[in-house]
C-alpha cells in the first residue's frame, strides 16, 4: 500500500463521506468509505485503516446524540453484536481477500436494495412489536456484517425501525451501539493483523477528514434534506458491490 496521490485521490472523499454519513446524514451509509477503498486495496487494508477512524468519528458524534438514545434498544442490540464479531473473527482466520471481496461487494448491493425497497413501500418497517430474540438477531447480524465490511447498519436498522423512534433517538440508539461494536472489534482486529504500520500512518492524515466529515454531518442531520446524498450514496455503492463482486469471481 502506498500512501501517494492516488490513495489520497480515493481516500479523502470517501473518509468524507462516512464521516458526514456517520454524523447522522445517510443513513448508515458510513460503510461505503470501506467498499470504496477495498476497490483499491486490499480487504484487510481498508477495514484496517477506517476502523480507527470510525472510531474516532463515534466519539465526535457522541456529544451531540448523548443519552438521546434508547437505552433498552442499545443494550440489546450492543450484546447480540458480540458473538457476530466472534463469527467474523473465525471468518477472517479461514477466508482469503476475494471472500471478504465478495462480502463486502455483496452487502454494498444489498444495503441499496434494502433502501430503495424502504423507499419504493415495497419493505416496510414491522408494524407490531417484534420480540426480544428478533433484537438479539439483529444485533448478531450487525456484529458480524460490521467485522467485515463496517456495514452493520442496516441489521440494526430492522430492530430500531420496528421500535417507532424518531429521527433524533434512532441516530443516538445507532451512534452508541456502534460505538461500542467497534470497540469490540478493534481487539481482534489488532490480533489479526489487520493494523499495520502503513494504515495507522495513513490514519494520521486522515483524522482531520474524519473530523471535518463527522462535523459536517451532525450540521446536515438537523438542515439538509437527504435525497441527494442518498442517490449518490446508490450509485457508488452500486458501482463498487459490482467492482468486488467481480474481482471476487474472476
Amino acid at each position: 500500500m502506498e500512501l501517494d496521490a492516488q490513495f489520497f485521490m480515493v481516500a479523502i472523499p470517501a473518509v468524507l463521506f462516512a464521516g458526514i454519513s456517520k454524523g447522522g446524514f445517510g443513513s448508515g451509509a458510513a460503510f461505503a468509505a470501506a467498499s470504496i477503498l477495498a476497490v483499491a486495496l486490499e480487504p484487510g487494508q481498508a477495514l484496517g485503516i477506517m476502523l480507527p477512524l470510525l472510531m474516532l468519528m463515534d466519539v465526535a458524534n457522541l456529544r451531540p446524540y448523548w443519552k438521546k438514545w434508547s437505552a433498552p434498544d442499545a443494550k440489546l442490540l450492543i450484546l447480540g453484536a458480540l458473538p457476530g464479531v466472534a463469527l467474523g473473527a473465525w471468518l477472517y482466520t479461514i477466508a482469503d481477500a476475494d471472500v471478504f471481496r465478495l462480502l463486502i461487494g455483496t452487502i454494498s448491493i444489498a444495503f441499496v436494495a434494502w433502501q430503495m425497497g424502504l423507499k419504493l413501500g415495497l419493505i416496510r418497517a414491522a408494524r407490531a412489536e417484534l420480540p426480544l430474540w428478533a433484537g438479539a438477531l439483529a444485533g448478531a447480524t450487525a456484529g458480524f456484517t460490521s467485522f467485515v465490511s463496517h456495514a452493520g447498519g442496516p441489521p440494526a436498522a430492522v430492530w430500531l425501525l420496528s421500535r417507532k423512534l424518531g429521527k433524533t433517538p434512532f441516530q443516538a440508539t445507532t451512534v452508541i451501539v456502534f460505538w461500542a461494536v467497534n470497540i469490540a472489534k478493534f481487539v481482534p482486529y489488532a490480533f489479526l493483523g489487520i493494523f499495520t504500520a502503513q494504515t495507522m500512518l495513513a490514519d494520521l492524515f486522515l483524522a482531520p477528514v474524519a473530523l471535518l466529515g463527522a462535523w459536517l454531518g451532525v450540521k446536515a442531520h438537523h438542515m439538509v434534506p437527504e435525497r441527494a446524498f442518498f442517490a449518490l450514496t446508490y450509485v457508488l455503492l452500486t458501482l463498487t458491490g459490482i467492482k468486488l463482486i467481480w474481482d471476487a469471481l474472476t
